[in-house]
């Protein structure tokens, strides 16, 4: 089993992202080595891996889309203004019996923007450089633990995708999972996605309560932060830009619901934006290309991992991979648990959940058929597996993101500050919820 092409090729893409060799190219060599391992030929795995290129380039082409779409938003003004009222609602030193309360809304305030920034205004890190900074100083002031907030960021940014199906998560579920599920000989109803998403779903809520009611409610010193931007006056947008922008979220969001199309909708906004004058026609290519920059890594990710995916078919050793381990596991607990903790170490390696999904299918929806789990049960497999390392990857944008922003003073360490709290507070209640929903569905 372990001279498996299927086996091989995943170690060597796991010991590559390891050593921190870029994500696209250890896809490309792993790949590589699956064919040659598989007897396919040089030939043979170029066009396997070319011609699985194109699954990954609507997902790719939709990240863009939403990429200049947040551009366009960020350029409104909409979210910097927001962000400046809430910093002079709240950045003031409160007095001792206000704490808590403004303490609290602070972070409310922070796991509205994460948790918006995938599913209703889909900007994903977009929000953070705009965000956190400006609020270090208040935070320093609460002495509120940084953990605790990369935390909650990452919960933000995480758990909607698992399990909305709007923005991102329709990326995720609909355009990612079910596709990968059904091409690989699974029948399941795409609307059914969400339900067997729901228990990992409450793990991760179950993390985030341990992180804010045991693991980071003590206070923590930090030294004054003073960072630019922290005291800003900025300039309320007209009624016309909120109008406008009201009117591209709206658009965007309907048309990607009733036509389950995010380019569409991200490029239907994009436009209201551009015709709106928002974001002025002399600027839009500008625009465009900064958004298409900002979400690119990924993009590329995603296509490479379609190849990589397509190669992995083509060897034929799935099959004869399955056979193995369904002699080797015996059971469904036992299966079920191994898949998960594959799925963490691959995810985490890649730092991409997304990207992870075309790999994970490939292997795991034909032995958990093979093992008689039910089509929710798979679903719930694949996703969890695809999701666990997202939130503990430090290649990841659920921990780079957060760190970006709370380190703005040089006080918040990414592994110990970001990348830890987030892998003990998601990725093991998530390891958990993930098999309770395996056995269960």
């Amino acid at each position: 089993m372990l001279l498996n092409p299927v086996i091989l090729s995943v170690v060597l893409l796991l010991v590559l992202s390891i050593c921190r060799i870029n994500v696209v190219v250890a896809l490309a060599l792993s790949a590589l080595a699956a064919g040659l391992c598989g007897g396919l030929g040089l030939d043979a795995t170029l066009k396997a891996f070319t011609g699985g290129l194109g699954n990954g380039a609507e997902i790719a082409l939709a990240y863009a889309m939403l990429g200049a779409f947040a551009v366009a938003i960020a350029r409104s003004g909409i979210t910097e203004w927001g962000a400046a009222q809430i910093i002079s609602k709240l950045g003031t030193t409160p007095s001792p019996k206000r704490q808590a309360a403004v303490k609290a809304t602070i972070l409310l305030v922070i796991m509205t923007m994460a948790v918006m920034s995938q599913n209703l205004i889909p900007i994903h890190i977009a929000f953070i450089p705009i965000l956190i900074p400006p609020l270090l100083g208040v935070l320093a002031d609460l002495k509120v633990d940084r953990r605790l907030v990369a935390c909650i960021i990452t919960f933000g940014l995480t758990t909607p995708y698992m399990a909305l199906p709007v923005g991102f998560g329709s990326i995720f579920l609909n355009q990612l999972i079910y596709p990968n599920l059904t091409n690989n000989g699974l029948s399941i109803d795409i609307n059914e996605l969400p339900k067997a998403m729901l228990i990992p779903a409450v793990g991760m809520v179950v993390g985030l309560l341990i992180a804010v009611f045991f693991s980071y409610r003590k206070p923590r010193q930090y030294q004054a932060s003073h960072v630019p931007g922290e005291v800003t006056e900025i300039k309320r947008p007209n009624w016309w830009v909120l109008l406008v922008s009201f009117l591209a979220l709206a658009v965007a969001y309907y048309l990607q619901r009733s036509s389950d199309s995010v380019i569409l909708g991200a490029l239907a906004g994009f436009c209201v934006f551009i015709i709106g004058g928002v974001v002025p026609w002399k600027e839009s290519q500008d625009a465009f290309t900064d958004g298409v920059r900002m979400m690119s890594l990924i993009g590329f990710i995603m296509i490479t991992a379609s190849g990589f995916a397509e190669v992995v078919k083509a060897t034929g050793s799935v099959d004869a991979l399955v056979q193995s381990l369904s002699a080797d596991l015996g059971s469904k607990p036992v299966a079920a648990a191994l898949m998960l903790l594959i799925g963490l170490f691959v995810t985490m390696g890649i730092g991409s959940s997304f990207s992870t999904v075309p790999i994970i299918a490939t292997l795991y929806v034909p032995l958990c058929i093979h093992l008689g789990f039910s089509p929710l049960a798979t679903a719930a497999i694949v996703g969890t597996a695809a999701a666990l390392g997202d939130a503990g990857s430090p290649a990841s944008d659920s921990t780079v993101g957060p760190t970006a922003g709370l380190n703005a003073d040089g006080q918040h360490d990414h592994i110990r500050d970001s990348v830890l709290p987030t892998f003990l507070h998601f990725n093991l209640p998530l390891l958990a919820a993930g098999w309770i929903a395996a056995m269960v569905l």
